[in-house]
């Protein structure tokens, strides 16, 4: 490479001709001229020496063309390969883009209020939920494909209710609705596009559509990925939370810096650009759609209920009616008749016992006036030193008159007798 290079240089900087180049430089004249006549430096090449897949490669091309998707170890097997494994791998890995048909991804572009992706991440074991109880709830993030604006809150679990409640939590912080919502196959929202009926009913409530991607296609949900890669990387770093609450505070005024940076796919801010989403998506609905979980019962003597994996105390007031108990996302809401008889911060850790004092207070009156009413009844009797009269059970033998022979029983068994 040196020896071509000074050649070339002395040939047309210095004028030498071939003759004194090849003096100066101890080479062969034709070592000069063919270093003058080459347009590029000379490269050493060496001959391929061959390789012991190389007389397989027919059967693995026919084996290919049948089964594109076909195993390296079972062309193996099928060949009675039995050198080195990874000499054959890395042959049928060149061979099998010949034969494999091709799924090329376009790209997409996305419309202004059309688009809401919506994917959960996971922060890790970072979040005190109880005392020396670390959890790793979830992230629900959703983002605006069109102008790449991105939503977040922490939930308490992956269920149904918690995630529309998230997903109602967000949008009207919004302001909008848009006119699809993509998941993948969550469990919580549906399995195999078929949407669970929270789901249905959310959907149904905003006038909106959620779409379920297929299997094992990342693309379609790729703007919602990058930010839970954004998230892991740009939010998570150096933090400490004391709880639900503070992990969500923290993020809530992370967000806007993460939206007023820059986006190299639109070539704009995400919170200029949302103007325009928000003006094209549609209106929220009058009322407020039914997020959450929730079911009745009937309270017992135990006044808890139990929801979400935990109980909660509820007025002992209302034992024996049936009771609505409501988990949102951050309260736990009882109510009987219409009237609320409990409110709870809601727990997010599990197996957990949730008590109001007030509810404590009111089970000791309610137990002081129960044993003062049965010790009133029992009283006057126990005072008086009165005893129970007791009645001979032959009183009842005349009352109905039992001690008269019946006839009927005479004739049909005459060896009956009666017995007192």
């Amino acid at each position: 490479m040196d020896d071509w290079a000074e050649i070339r240089r002395l040939n047309r900087s210095e004028k030498m001709g071939i003759k004194t180049i090849a003096r100066r430089l101890g080479l062969a004249r034709n070592t000069v001229r063919a270093a003058l006549a080459a347009d590029e430096p000379p490269k050493y090449e060496r001959a391929a020496g061959g390789s012991l897949v190389d007389g397989f490669e027919p059967r693995i091309r026919s084996l290919l063309a049948q089964f594109p998707d076909m195993p390296a170890t079972v062309i193996a097997e099928r060949l009675g390969w039995e050198h080195s494994s990874s000499v054959l791998r890395a042959r049928v890995a060149q061979l099998r883009p010949l034969y494999r048909p091709s799924d090329p991804a376009d790209r997409t572009t996305y419309e202004a209020g059309q688009i809401v992706q919506c994917d959960l991440w996971f922060p890790g074991k970072v979040v005190p939920v109880a005392d020396k109880v670390l959890a790793d709830p979830p992230v629900l993030t959703m983002v605006a494909a069109y102008s790449g604006f991105i939503m977040a809150v922490l939930l308490p679990s992956r269920t149904t209710g918690d995630l529309v409640a998230g997903m109602w939590h967000l949008l009207s912080a919004l302001g909008g609705v848009p006119k699809t919502l993509v998941w993948d196959n969550e469990s919580g929202i549906g399995q195999h596009r078929h949407l669970t009926l929270g789901a249905r009913s959310f959907a149904g409530t905003l006038g909106t559509r959620i779409y379920q991607t297929a299997a094992r296609d990342p693309e379609a949900k790729g703007v919602v990925e990058r930010a839970n890669g954004f998230l892991e990387t740009s939010f998570m770093p150096g933090r400490s939370f004391t709880g639900p609450g503070d992990y969500n505070t923290q993020l809530a005024g992370w967000l806007p810096r993460a939206n007023s940076r820059l986006l190299r796919r639109t070539g704009q801010k995400p919170d200029a650009r949302i103007i325009d989403d928000r003006a094209a998506m549609g209106v929220l609905p009058p009322l407020a759609p039914v997020v959450g979980t929730s079911h009745r019962v009937r309270l017992g003597r135990d006044y808890y209920v139990r929801i979400a994996g935990n109980d909660y105390s509820v007025d002992p007031s209302v034992i024996g009616r049936f009771v609505d108990v409501h988990a949102g996302i951050e309260e736990v809401v009882a109510s009987c008749a219409g009237m609320v008889v409990a409110t709870h911060q809601r727990c997010w850790a599990r197996s957990q016992t949730i008590t109001d004092p007030a509810h404590v207070a009111v089970a000791a009156e309610l137990r002081s006036a129960y044993k003062a009413r049965t010790a009133a009844m029992r009283g006057p009797v126990a005072a008086a030193g009165a005893q129970v009269g007791l009645r001979a059970l032959s009183d009842y033998d005349d009352l109905f008159a039992l001690n008269i022979p019946s006839p009927a029983l005479s004739v049909v068994r005459p060896d009956l007798q009666v017995v007192r």
